[in-house]
């Protein structure tokens, strides 16, 4: 302490200087510690600086990763929005689509909930608005039911619930058809997808229905006018028959009179149209018989090969007329006699060979009878019958044309052949009628082949007939041009042992030596000569055997043929056991003998196809009948033969068209329905050669049997002036022709 009483200095002082190296000492520990911070510092530092720079590199790395990722997902957004605007356009499409249609379209879920529908669905329950999505099939069944939106008839409203509840529960949902309360009637069908909902569909079928409905009134109402005119026109089978009978009669009773030619050409053309006639009727009341189930077969004992011949004995002037070869060919193991309807079978066969005939202009129509026994060894026979023909064939696109009713293969207005068409079809019914199977193969231009089966019992006792034994015959000779009966013959002649040569001409058949043969047949026509003329060339050169001749018409031979060495004659076409009991009897020392020579088939005269040859005199009116029916042209000439004209006929439109050209007639009748060309085209043929040439026009008179309405008008258009119907009348005809006879021209004779 001082004497001032403060602190002592140097205490101060002292203290002073232990503050300060206090102070020093802290200074100097801090010191340390923040040097060991920094250098901790900076080794930290350092560590995160490389941190940072590892970190940064990553970063970098996410940056990049960062903004590839934010292209692809901006790609696949857009990709993801195009698809979706897909997606809402097809299904707006669909739904659209779904809306246009008339039928109702429906999907429920695997709860039988409504999920969607289309308006046409909607539509069927009458815009109930409790029926709409979410309502359940249920829900649905049991509203329409209480509602009456649904006919269900007499049936219990809870069972038709069940029933269409249940139905839908089957694995295969059947289609089913409602009727609704508005008439219109609703086909569903339903079908369960994969996932369990259903898919219901709803078509609209209510003019199916109507018209299905209208389809079977009209069938009905077809039916029963075909079974009426059916049964009227089997029922009226006797009073038809007996009137065309009397005609047919008596113009028979009246040729067997004396006539003057004339009065004999009248009667024979009445009899044959009536004829013509009968045939027609025939066809249409068997046909009506057939339809109406009253036409039975009448089973009786037969001999097929001779009902065969009959019916080829009948054809014969036909195939005379022609020139063609008529020929059958029966099996040599077949029986002949056998049980069924001899007359339907008749009119089978000349349906068959009829129509063969008809369309054959040159060459054969052979018939062929084959067949074999049942297996199980009855006396049941399965034949099988052909008629082959070479003639004109049928164009392949109407061999199924052919069998129909009133059906031929060329058109009603412009065809060749005459007929009622029913001749096919009755006999596919009569075949049919028998148990039978009836078809046909042709090649057009080249013939046709109508075959028909039937099976028959065979005739109980009857004998067949069988090939002599004669040991007298060694070999034969077979003169022929047909190829078909020389193989015909040689089968026949082989079967009883005969070895046998066969020659195409009587020239070949003399070029053989004498003797060289034990029996000789020969065709009446061979190629090159007449049969007789080769008889008696070869008994001339020494021909000691015996020589049969083969001929249609025994009764057109001239002379005797025994008086011109003839053994004796075969009838063509050549039955079987004729042929075998001549054979036999070459072993017995008989005379020859010819059989009774049959009358001459009458012809019924038929005129030329120019009435009158042209005239160089102007006086006479020329006129122009263009008919392609022969006993039309009669009866036109017989109309008009008082008066002065110059008459000529043109059998077709073709000829009627040449005609006018050269005959410059001054008026023309012309029959529409004509072969080749009908009289309509050749009209407009004639009008346009007038038009090129500047002649005057020539008038034409149409003559029909189409008397239609109608029909006058489609016939004027053509080009034709006037029209007359058919069956004509001799006043209308003359009337006609005075009518356009030009001024100076007088039609009155002498």
């Amino acid at each position: 302490m001082t004497e001032h009483g403060g602190p002592d200095l140097s205490a101060l002082l002292a203290q002073e200087r232990r503050a300060r190296l206090a102070a020093e000492r802290l200074l100097e520990h801090k010191s340390k510690e923040l040097f060991s911070a920094n250098r901790q510092l900076s080794e930290h530092a350092r560590k995160l600086s490389d941190q940072v720079v590892v970190k940064s590199a990553e970063a970098q790395t996410y940056r990049t990763e960062a903004e590839e990722l934010k292209g692809e997902n901006t790609q696949v957004r857009a990709d993801l929005q195009k698809a979706n605007k897909q997606a809402d356009k097809a299904e707006r499409r669909l739904w659209e689509a779904l809306e246009t249609i008339q039928d109702g379209f429906a999907v429920f879920n695997a709860r039988n909930q409504l999920v969607i529908a289309n308006r046409a669905y909607m539509a069927m329950f009458d815009g109930l608005e409790c029926i709409r999505p979410g309502a359940t099939y249920q829900d649905i069944l049991e509203i329409v039911v209480e509602e009456g939106l649904v006919d269900i008839g007499f049936e219990d409203p809870s069972a038709w619930q069940a029933r269409m509840a249940g139905r839908w529960q089957q694995d295969r949902i059947e289609p089913l058809t409602v009727k609704l309360w508005d008439e219109r009637y609703v086909k569903f069908l339903d079908r369960r997808a994969r996932d369990g909902d259903m898919v219901s569909l709803a078509l609209n079928i209510t003019e199916t229905i109507r018209y299905e409905e209208k389809l079977k009134e009209e069938r009905t109402r077809a039916e029963s006018a075909s079974r009426a005119k059916s049964a009227f026109l089997a029922n009226m089978s006797h009073e038809i028959r007996t009137p065309m009978n009397g005609v047919i009669g008596m113009a028979d009773l009246l040729c067997d009179t004396d006539l003057t030619e004339e009065q004999r050409l009248f009667a024979e053309t009445i009899r044959g149209s009536g004829e013509t006639l009968l045939v027609i009727i025939n066809d249409v009341l068997d046909y009506s018989k057939i339809e109406a189930e009253k036409l039975t077969l009448q089973p009786e004992p037969f001999d097929l090969e001779r009902t065969i011949t009959e019916v080829l004995l009948l054809l014969k002037p036909s195939v005379q007329e022609k020139g063609i070869e008529l020929m059958l060919d029966f099996d040599m193991f077949l029986p002949t006699r056998y049980v069924g309807d001899p007359g339907r079978i008749r009119q089978i066969l000349t349906n068959l060979l009829g129509n063969a005939v008809k369309f054959t202009t040159q060459g054969h129509v052979m018939i062929r009878v084959t067949g074999i026994g049942d297996e199980d060894g009855s006396d049941q026979q399965r034949l099988h019958i052909t008629v082959e023909d070479t003639g004109i064939g049928i164009p392949a696109d109407k061999v199924d044309h052919i069998f129909g009713e009133f059906n031929q293969v060329e058109d009603e207005r412009n065809r060749k052949f005459e007929g009622t068409g029913l001749g096919l079809a009755i006999t596919q019914k009569l075949v049919a009628l028998m148990g039978g199977e009836l078809w046909v193969e042709s090649v057009e231009g080249e013939g046709s082949c109508f075959g028909f089966r039937i099976t028959l019992p065979l005739d109980e006792g009857a004998d067949t007939p069988s090939p002599p034994h004669n040991t007298d015959l060694r070999t034969a000779l077979v003169i022929d041009a047909q190829d078909i009966n020389r193989m015909i013959l040689d089968r026949q002649l082989s079967m009883m042992g005969l070895r046998v040569t066969t020659r195409r001409s009587a020239e070949e058949a003399l070029a053989d030596p004498p003797n060289s043969v034990d029996l000789i047949i020969s065709d009446h026509k061979p190629p090159g000569t007449d049969g007789l003329a080769l008889v008696q060339a070869l008994r001339d050169r020494g021909e000691r055997g015996p020589i049969l001749l083969l001929c249609s018409e025994p009764g057109q031979l001239d002379g005797d043929p025994r008086m011109q060495g003839v053994t004796a004659i075969l009838q063509k076409p050549l039955l079987r056991r004729d042929l075998f009991q001549k054979i036999g009897a070459l072993g017995v020392t008989l005379p020859a003998a010819t059989p009774e020579p049959e009358p001459p088939a009458p012809v019924m005269p038929v005129p030329e196809s120019v009435a009158t040859e042209p005239t160089e005199s102007a006086d006479l009116l020329r006129v122009l009948a263009a008919e392609d029916n022969r006993t039309n042209q009669l009866v036109f000439r017989k109309m008009v033969q008082d008066l002065a004209i110059d008459l000529r006929f043109a059998n077709n439109g073709r000829e009627a068209v040449a005609a006018y050209q050269d005959f410059r007639p001054h008026m023309i009748f012309m029959d529409i329905s004509m072969p080749e060309m009908d009289g309509k085209e050749a009209t407009q043929k004639i009008r346009e050669i007038e038009a090129n040439t500047g002649a005057p026009r020539t008038p034409i008179c149409a003559l029909t049997a189409h008397a239609m309405a109608g029909d006058a008008d489609e016939i004027m258009a053509a080009g034709i002036d006037h029209y007359l119907t058919k069956p004509l009348r001799k006043t209308a005809i003359c009337d006609k022709i005075e009518e356009l006879a030009p001024g100076g021209l007088s039609v009155t004779a002498g």
